[in-house]
């Protein structure tokens, strides 16, 4: 599999890698990593525009995604633009809308509150309609369920949901988890993940353990 072809699916025109969709374009600020992908019941191609929203620069914040993530349709990704200054008695931007206002107090020098950026793990799951919010780390391994709205950090290997979305459950125990995230199943040459592809899908991490130990 050439993680370079935009559409992976044979003759399925509703998936598209994020990577090679990403780098045919002129955004700067959205990374992804290799095999990561969108469905969208409609075109996945326009997902830099209706997907990654109100990127417009200001900020300099940028939005990475990891490898091998999954992201289902209407999953929307908020940068840190949207916001508004709060700090004032007004939260209405003058600025954007003439020179003239532009002049009285131009937009850099409106106190806006500070971003993170946005930050998804690997091998991360997002169902249906998920929103996630500026600033976010979503962990390693982790799924968040349809709809929810992700406005704080999801540790590793967790499952969310919800509005705003909270951990229900890890996926694995603690041990496991540390585990996990020291193989970085992600990491390894392509060659060697298509060999334990089995244990991946349906095996459990004593399993996988033994594959890295053997190699």
């Amino acid at each position: 599999m050439d993680s370079n072809k935009l559409f992976p699916i044979r003759d399925f025109k509703n998936t598209v890698f994020l990577k090679p969709l990403i780098e045919s374009s002129e955004v700067t600020n959205v990374h992804a990593g290799d095999y990561s992908y969108y469905s969208d019941f409609n075109d996945p191609t326009e997902f830099l525009t209706k997907n990654v929203l109100y990127n417009f620069g200001i900020s300099g914040n940028s939005l990475h995604i990891g490898k091998f993530c999954a992201f289902a349709n209407g999953v929307k990704f908020i940068m840190p633009d949207a916001n508004h200054a709060t700090a004032g008695i007004t939260t209405f931007p003058f600025a954007v809308f003439s020179d003239e206002w532009s002049e009285s107090l131009p937009l850099s020098d409106y106190p806006f509150k500070a971003c993170k950026d946005t930050i998804v793990g690997h091998d991360v799951w997002l169902g249906c309609d998920v929103t996630i919010m500026p600033g976010v780390h979503i962990g390693h391994g982790s799924i968040v369920g349809s709809k929810s709205v992700v406005s704080k950090d999801i540790p590793p290997y967790s499952i969310a949901v919800g509005n705003p979305a909270k951990v229900v459950k890890s996926r694995f125990d603690k041990e496991s988890i540390e585990l996990l995230l020291k193989i970085a199943w992600w990491d390894w040459d392509i060659e060697k993940i298509e060999a334990a592809m089995p244990i991946l899908v349906k095996g459990d991490v004593v399993d996988l353990i033994e594959i890295a130990e053997e190699n």
